[in-house]
């Protein structure tokens, strides 16, 4: 599966991008909204990772900028935040993501989410 990991925490980003690319996954990042968004926007993947709390833009627009796309709305989102917040989760799906998990983040639940919304499995599982 090809990713693309909108996170602007260096250790969580490295560590889930070793942890995914070890289970097959094709990970692709960004350190903040705006390079997810110019990513999510120039390279084919079937997944994004998104954080919230972002610099320079932050995740509710970098969403609202991909979802808007026509090429690239149906791109799955999932929602990756540190606030386990009804409201947040509630907002995330109403904006069309495909679903909102809060860290730290269960590793086995997050792969389960991934192959749900994207009907793709890792390689070698």
């Amino acid at each position: 599966m090809r990713i693309l990991l909108v996170e602007d925490n260096d250790l969580n980003r490295d560590m889930l991008t070793r942890r995914l690319a070890r289970h097959g996954h094709a990970v692709d990042t960004a350190a903040d909204g705006a390079e997810g968004v110019a990513k999510a926007l120039a390279k084919p993947f079937d997944l994004v990772l998104m954080d919230i709390e972002l610099p320079v833009l932050d995740g509710w627009e970098a969403i609202e900028r991909i979802k808007a796309s026509p090429s690239h709305g149906h791109l799955p989102i999932i929602v990756l935040s540190g606030f386990a917040l009804t409201e947040m989760r509630d907002r995330a799906l109403r904006v069309g993501c495909a679903d909102f998990l809060t860290k730290p983040l269960d590793f086995a639940v997050l792969l389960e989410t991934m192959a749900r919304h994207t009907g793709l499995k890792a390689i070698g599982r």
